[in-house]
């Protein structure tokens, strides 16, 4: 099995002698936002005129005249010469088209505490927060950080530096004092917005005191100069004379007066840090225009939102790009009512989703395969305990779903009627790219399926010649997109080098794929979670999708380990469904190995099973393989920051070496 480009083999599974296909309902495609096939090929034919057509159900404060500028690749600008705010057409022109006692946010704390915001009493809020920003001197393309729990004053944050024509940099809540500080300092943040701290898993997690940390370190000088605190759980903190303000005590000043101004277009509205593989972060950045164009028309074609009646849940933390485009700026935008939840999916037991599901006739449910799995791995008979008959649509993000969690979705969460968008993007794409339109696609588990209308993404070899359908490859987009990442902060030439020095004319997006006969698109994981076993270049993910199919097993991570034969092997991390009770924890090794290369081939076979309780994740459900890979080489295990639990990882260290 030769592999000349080096291009990634692909072993697909195959149920029932193929893939199945679930069409949309004749219901659902009678009422879908899209339901004429027509928009792709328009699209294609005039990609341009096609998201200008799309910016016009944005409000512009001046018209653009100019759609797409490439005259300096890679380096786009979108309807450069219009200009509108972010902030008014998230929020005034709702309340103006009379729309202002439609609530916005259900806010469910973790604790129990909850607040219903419409869009009149978000407005409202915004503007005083603005009026508080500017009286701190924060103007035009100032960079304020943002390090929050998931509560609507986050959002609030957000949509008044964006108000101002200032950048936000919005740090997630979990990463420590040395990471905070490195971003602060990369972007020069003038005023830091935090919280005392933020409910997590029954506790309160401290935020503030992680601040203080971070601008007391590399001597204390920073570019920060005021520290804003929101007051959420109480617990003690300090506050630094003339540096630290507490928000419900400031905010008292200032009204709801505030007159919006309109922004260039290409003014930057956020910076979002993402990992290197340098270990250096990578402040990504997003502009207004064409950022808000794209997510607020993905955000309605995609999800089939219908603003004046859907209840729309994005389980994403704020601090992640999923959380910008598809918890606040593209609802919003479109003028949705939406859930925002500050916990876990367990707490204070497994029924707590499906519990806010009923409880707000959500319709509409955007979570990570990884979540799913962790629900699935406690059983069916907790969601049905719910009425979750609200449910319409249902979304995946994040990582290729496998397709017995897609099927389990569907089935129990959707009542398996529900379609499900399995959505393919990046921090750097900032908007949905691959995914399919549930009134249109014949929808396959585990396939994100094809480039949405205005997008053109390929599968390339190597040499970035097109693959032939049922190979695999590397996924790339070959047409700049309004929402496409304008540059790395401050470092214009790691932007060419990380995004663009493979393919020059094309964006690389990191990521393996393979075309089925169809012309569908399998994601494959990162080309970084791809391994190299003699001589075949294997996806973890395929793997991974190959071990939950086996009936005992709830989640499974796979990393390649180096390897003095093979150059490298395959090494699986699997967790077992709680009501398993067949298998050792012996019998389970010898049987997964054999069940991969049942699935896959022998050359799939793992050298190393091992069972585990637990896997490293972010809070966004990320599971972080670089660390597991540390564990398989027998190297010291790097820095574990970003993880949900920092334990996990001492658990699963003690279990391999005792074990092993």
């Amino acid at each position: 099995m030769t592999d000349q480009h080096g291009t990634i083999e692909s072993h697909p599974l195959q149920h029932n002698g193929g893939t199945e296909t679930y069409p949309p309902s004749p219901q659902f495609r009678e009422q879908a936002n899209i339901a004429d096939p027509s928009v792709y090929w328009r699209a294609a034919e005039d990609p341009e005129q096609y998201w200008a057509e799309e910016a016009q159900h944005l409000t512009w404060t001046k018209p653009f005249t100019e759609i797409l500028d490439w005259t300096n690749p890679p380096f786009a600008k979108w309807f450069a010469d219009g200009e509108l705010n972010v902030s008014a057409n998230c929020l005034d022109r709702h309340v103006a088209a009379g729309l202002g006692d439609r609530v916005a946010i259900h806010f469910e704390g973790e604790p129990g505490d909850t607040r219903s915001i419409t869009y009149a009493e978000l407005t409202h809020e915004v503007k005083r927060a603005a009026n508080l920003l500017t009286s701190l001197g924060v103007t035009q393309g100032d960079r304020v950080a943002i390090y929050m729990p998931m509560i609507p004053e986050t959002a609030i944050a957000m949509l008044a530096v964006a108000r101002l024509g200032a950048a936000h940099s919005v740090i997630f809540g979990g990463f420590s004092a040395d990471s905070l500080r490195s971003r602060i300092d990369d972007a020069a943040a003038k005023v830091v917005i935090t919280a005392d701290g933020g409910y997590r898993k029954g506790r309160v997690t401290a935020l503030k005191p992680t601040v203080d940390d971070a601008l007391a370190l590399r001597g204390g000088g920073s570019s920060v100069e005021k520290v804003l605190v929101v007051q959420r759980t109480e617990n003690e903190i300090e506050m630094s004379t003339g540096r630290d303000l507490w928000w419900h005590e400031e905010i008292t000043a200032f009204d709801g007066e505030h007159t919006p101004q309109g922004f260039p277009a290409e003014n930057p509205l956020f910076i979002l840090y993402t990992s290197g593989t340098t270990g250096t972060p990578k402040g990504i950045l997003h502009t207004s225009g064409g950022y808000l164009t794209q997510v607020s028309t993905t955000h309605r074609n995609v999800f089939d939102l219908k603003a004046d009646t859907d209840v729309y849940w994005c389980t994403a933390d704020i601090g992640w790009i999923t959380g910008h485009s598809y918890v606040v700026y593209g609802p919003l935008a479109n003028g949705a009512t939406q859930v925002m939840y500050e916990g876990t999916p367990e707490t204070p037991d497994w029924g707590r989703w499906w519990s806010i599901i009923q409880k707000y006739g959500v319709t509409i449910f955007y979570t990570a395969p990884t979540a799913i799995r962790a629900c699935m791995k406690m059983g069916r008979q907790i969601p049905e305990q719910y009425d979750l008959s609200s449910v319409r649509l249902l979304g995946s993000v994040g990582e290729p779903i496998n397709p017995e969690a897609w099927r389990w979705y569907r089935e129990v969460i959707g009542a398996g009627t529900a379609p499900i968008v399995d959505t393919w993007w990046q921090t750097e794409t900032g908007a949905l790219m691959i995914s399919p339109l549930p009134g249109i696609t014949e929808l396959k588990p585990g396939s994100a399926q094809v480039p949405l209308p205005g997008i053109s993404a390929a599968v390339v070899d190597e040499d970035g010649n097109p693959v032939e359908r049922g190979q695999g490859g590397l996924l790339v987009i070959q047409r700049p997109w309004p929402s496409m990442v304008r540059g790395i902060w401050g470092d214009p030439d790691r932007f060419v080098d990380t995004y663009w020095s493979k393919f020059g004319d094309q964006y690389f997006a990191g990521d393996g794929a393979r075309l089925d006969e169809d012309g569908d698109v399998w994601l494959l994981g990162r080309v970084d979670d791809v391994m190299n076993v003699s001589g075949h270049r294997l996806s973890t993910a395929e793997i991974e999708s190959a071990l939950v199919e086996h009936h005992a097993v709830a989640e499974s991570a796979v990393v390649g380990a180096d390897d003095e034969t093979t150059g490298q092997a395959v090494v699986a991390f699997v967790i077992l469904k709680s009501q398993q009770t067949i298998l050792s924890v012996e019998d389970a090794e010898v049987e997964l190995k054999k069940h991969v290369a049942g699935q896959i081939g022998a050359i799939a076979r793992p050298r190393q099973v091992f069972i585990v309780n637990e896997l490293p994740k972010t809070r966004s459900g990320k599971i972080v393989r670089r660390i597991l890979k540390d564990l398989a080489e027998g190297r010291e295990i790097g820095d574990t920051t970003t993880l949900a639990d920092t334990m996990v990882m001492s658990t699963i260290q003690s279990k391999i070496t005792g074990g092993k």
